[in-house]
């Protein structure tokens, strides 16, 4: 028998929180666990088309959402990121032929980590809607979804799933790194030095571009604050942020995770009522304030007691706002702030790229969700399995 590592040609697809659009990556992956070789190959970021953005807004807010909707996005999606696949080989120079595999995030409607009563039982849930079955049928290539519900069924909170990957990509024998992604929602990975798997731990910190973007729209008729340039002409509101940061789940200890549901629509009403009449750039300037405090305080409460950062290295969308790594590395400081790509990956490409990882370990049979990050009982086998026709 063969002793040669397993080698697939993966696609992997994550659509984020900030529900802007879907990122594409293709990559040689061989090998598994920290001996895993990564080969990206192509990447590409595909943006929603608006009425599909503004849906998937309108269906992201128990207030406002429809079955009807829901059962359309989830194959409306599947189309999309269908589409998302095909470009991203074409970009390699390559056909969905010859791929082996595709690992695929979906999007997140509705995330609810903590037991909340359905008809006379306490259950967790979550839901992500873009049908791995219905792709794998439009591809013709076998594709792993679903990934947080097997932790979830375990105790866990099914997030953040990132810190695998970061483990396997970034830990160092002699630096403790904290791995920070800036979506939608802002998590943070901490890997101590020379440290298994087993003493890793990751939680979500607040929101990341979430707030931020929400205000550009409303505030600019922009998606985003390109580069953080209006924040910066702002004057940041101390009295405001403070009350902000006085949220409980700031407060709360690891494991935890969340999303639109607690950073969506009603925190930035709540955050407009507090500084009505105020400049939009001081209101962008608060609100990017907040992700970068609310990253340093969960690093001051839960991580520096037992763990003091060498770097934090940071990837997402966030990484672009200029602004706010500003305010990372003032709050850090001595500690260096650097981007992923300072470490050899694409930081906009990184999250699509641990779904591939996350699919092909999957199919090596690894379970992948590390019960410390999420507070399962025991490691799940994430994702469900798809095979075409």
């Amino acid at each position: 028998m063969s002793s040669d590592p397993v080698s697939r040609l993966v696609a992997g697809l994550m659509s984020g929180t900030s529900l802007d659009g879907v990122d594409a990556v293709v990559a040689r992956l061989t090998g598994s666990g920290p001996a895993i070789r990564i080969e990206p190959l192509a990447f590409v970021s595909i943006p929603y088309p608006p009425a599909l953005r503004a849906l998937l807004l309108r269906n992201s807010a128990p207030e406002t959402s429809s079955v009807l909707d829901l059962s359309q996005l989830n194959v409306r999606l599947a189309h999309v990121y269908a589409g998302a696949v095909r470009r991203v080989v074409a970009e390699a120079g390559l056909t969905v032929e010859a791929l082996d595999l595709v690992g695929s995030h979906g999007q997140t409607v509705h995330h609810v980590p903590d037991p909340a009563d359905c008809a006379g039982q306490a259950v967790t849930s979550t839901l992500q809607i873009g049908d791995p079955s219905v792709l794998a049928n439009l591809l013709g290539v076998p594709v792993v979804g679903d990934f947080r519900l097997a932790d979830m069924a375990l105790g866990g909170q099914g997030a953040p799933l990132v810190p695998y990957f970061d483990y396997v990509c970034f830990a160092d024998a002699r630096e403790t790194r904290g791995l920070l992604n800036v979506g939608g929602i802002a998590n943070i990975t901490v890997l101590p030095a020379g440290a298994g798997p087993e003493a890793v731990f990751a939680f979500d910190t607040g929101p990341g571009n979430m707030v931020i973007d929400a205000l550009a729209q409303r505030l600019l008729g922009r998606p985003y604050d390109a580069a953080g340039a209006v924040a910066a002409q702002g004057t940041i509101d101390n009295a405001v942020l403070a009350d902000l940061l006085s949220d409980p789940f700031f407060a709360q200890p690891p494991p935890r995770s969340t999303g639109r549901e607690r950073f969506g629509a009603a925190f930035v009403d709540r955050l407009l009522g507090r500084m009505t009449g105020r400049p939009a750039a001081d209101v962008l300037a608060t609100a990017t304030m907040l992700t970068a405090a609310a990253v340093y305080q969960a690093y001051a409460r839960f991580i520096r007691p037992a763990h003091a950062l060498d770097a934090l290295i940071v990837s997402g969308g966030g990484v672009h706002n200029a602004f706010l790594l500003q305010k990372l590395a003032d709050s850090f400081a001595p500690i260096p702030v650097r981007p992923t790509s300072a470490d050899g990956v694409d930081p906009d490409a990184k999250e699509a790229l641990c779904f591939a990882v996350l699919a092909h370990e999957t199919m090596n049979r690894v379970p992948t969700s590390l019960p410390r990050v999420t507070g399962a009982r025991r490691p799940a086998l994430l994702g469900k399995i798809c095979l075409p026709d």
